[in-house]
C-alpha cells in the first residue's frame, strides 16, 4: 500500500522485480577473519565519559541569555506579588504567605548583565521593599 499526497490510499503493482547490481549476491554473510585484522581498534570506553564531563561543564556556564530570562521571570513574579498584595489590601485582609513569598523574591537578586534591565529590577525591588515595610517585615 503507498500513499499519494493527502489522497487515499493506493495498492502497488505486484510482479515488478528488483534488479540488483551485476556480481551482487543475495543473503548475509560474515566477514572473513582477514578484515577483522585489518580492522582499527576502536577506543570506545573513555570518550562517552569524556562527552558527559563536557556537557555537564556547559550546563554550568552562566550564558548571558539565560541571565537575563531569569531577571525578567523574577521582575514579573515581583509584579504579580504587588498585584496580590494590592488585591489584599482593598479587600481588607493581607495574607502573610504573600508577604513571606515577596520576601523570598527579594532575597534572589542577582545582576542581569544589562544596566537598563538591573535599573528596572532596582524599582520594583524598592516598591516591594516599601510594601513590606508598611507591614513591619524587612528583608535581609
Amino acid at each position: 500500500m503507498r500513499i499519494d499526497g493527502t489522497g487515499r490510499p493506493t495498492t502497488i503493482q505486484t510482479g515488478t522485480s528488483v534488479r540488483r547490481p551485476a556480481g551482487a549476491e543475495g543473503g548475509f554473510t560474515l566477514p572473513s577473519e582477514t578484515q577483522d585484522a585489518k580492522a582499527a581498534p576502536v577506543a570506545v570506553g573513555l570518550t562517552g565519559v569524556a562527552d558527559l564531563a563536557s556537557l555537564i561543564a556547559l550546563q554550568q556556564v552562566d550564558n548571558p541569555l539565560e541571565r537575563r530570562r531569569r531577571s525578567v521571570k523574577r521582575g514579573f513574579d515581583l509584579l504579580d506579588v504587588l498585584e496580590g498584595v494590592k488585591i489584599d489590601l482593598l479587600s481588607g485582609n493581607v495574607s502573610e504567605e504573600r508577604l513571606d513569598r515577596l520576601v523570598h523574591l527579594l532575597g534572589q537578586r542577582q545582576s542581569s548583565g544589562d544596566e537598563k534591565l538591573d535599573a528596572l529590577m532596582a524599582d520594583i525591588e524598592l516598591r516591594a521593599r516599601v510594601e513590606l515595610a508598611k507591614f513591619g517585615k524587612y528583608p535581609d
